[in-house]
């Protein structure tokens, strides 16, 4: 209308609805699969040098591994740019 001065704010919710179960399933999900992260690390961690030799990985390369923060899933998407400029 001529000489209104509010406006909409649009786009605030979500266009479809989510589940509280749903949004409940996805955080569990997510948080097994921070536990998983976690013991496969810890596991490769305490792998001898001759395990590490055989599967072809070195010793640097499971510190790095091991130093990430549990909440880095390297299958869930690609490295980012930081990652790589270390």
């Amino acid at each position: 209308m001529k000489g209104q001065k509010g406006y909409a704010i649009a786009g605030v919710w979500p266009r479809h609805a989510v589940s509280l179960s749903a949004l409940a399933k996805a955080v569990w999900r997510r948080l097994k699969r921070w536990q998983q992260l976690a013991e496969q690390r810890r596991q490769l961690a305490s792998l001898s040098d001759a395990a590490l030799k055989d599967i072809g990985v070195s010793r640097a390369d499971i510190l790095q591994e091991t130093e990430r923060p549990f909440w880095e899933d390297p299958l869930a998407h690609p490295p980012s740019k930081r990652r790589e400029a270390r």
